[in-house]
């Protein structure tokens, strides 16, 4: 039986998916999207989780579309389906975290920006080929990128099909957080599970905030968040009532 293409592994509420085709630089295919779907469906049901990272096995996040599949005119199930699977896991109600290292150029630059963030390694390389092959992009890097780092800066990297470091990365707002290589799991872990300590509730609820009012002007969005709120979550008096006995413990 051959090795799954996407790895789950789940640790304490936190749920982690592994591109797994090192020896090919973990470089996309059907397959391995037919994979990542099915792990996003049932993440979307499992309570359990309340985190997920998205990472690569080896030497990287992941080369990009295989070129092999694309030069064979590979097809999806459907039109528009790898854009499809993305937008499902960008509308996971929890945090997704994309962590980069090594390369992550192109179809993989696509995946990673699908995440709520990125949190890069020191030796992380990002870029967008698509002018380099001559194909244009259907994955979404044309509505994420201009959103991520402004249309410009969008413009600028779609253009040129430069390689940038993770430091530049992290200057023009692709990246959040640069972490030296040796420190990048612990990083990882350690920031996703800053995330765990907080509530699910608001983790959805305000996802599915930022994705109504992305781009209203400031009334209309202000308006939707007044008319929209979704109130309180199931675990608010407990949190409130863990707090006020911390507290008090502190003063005796």
């Amino acid at each position: 039986m051959s090795e799954a293409l996407v790895l789950r592994q789940d640790n304490d509420g936190l749920a982690t998916l592994t591109l797994n085709r090192p020896d090919k630089l973990n470089s996309l295919t059907v397959g391995m999207f037919q994979e990542l779907r099915r792990h996003v469906l049932d993440l979307q049901k499992d309570d359990s989780i309340g985190c997920v990272v998205l990472r690569g096995a080896g030497k990287c996040f992941s080369a990009g579309h295989d070129l092999g599949d694309i030069a064979e005119g590979e097809k999806g199930p459907s039109p528009g389906w790898h854009s499809e699977t993305l937008r499902l896991m960008e509308r996971l109600p929890k945090p997704v975290i994309a962590a980069v290292h090594g390369h992550c150029y192109t179809g993989a630059l696509e995946v990673a920006l699908a995440a709520d963030f990125i949190i890069a390694s020191d030796t992380a390389r990002f870029g967008d080929t698509h002018a380099k092959w001559a194909l244009t992009p259907i994955w979404g890097m044309s509505q994420r990128l201009p959103r991520r780092v402004g249309v410009a800066t969008a413009k600028r990297l779609m253009f040129t099909a430069d390689m940038i470091d993770a430091q530049e990365a992290f200057r023009i707002g692709l990246a959040e957080q640069v972490v030296a290589a040796d420190r990048f799991d612990e990083a990882c872990d350690a920031l996703a599970r800053r995330i765990l300590e907080n509530s699910p509730f608001s983790h959805a609820a305000n996802k599915r905030l930022l994705e109504a009012t992305d781009a209203r002007d400031m009334d209309s969005g202000l308006q939707w968040e007044v008319l929209n709120c979704e109130g309180t979550g199931p675990d608010m008096q407990d949190r409130i009532a863990a707090f006020t006995r911390k507290t008090k413990k502190a003063k005796t």
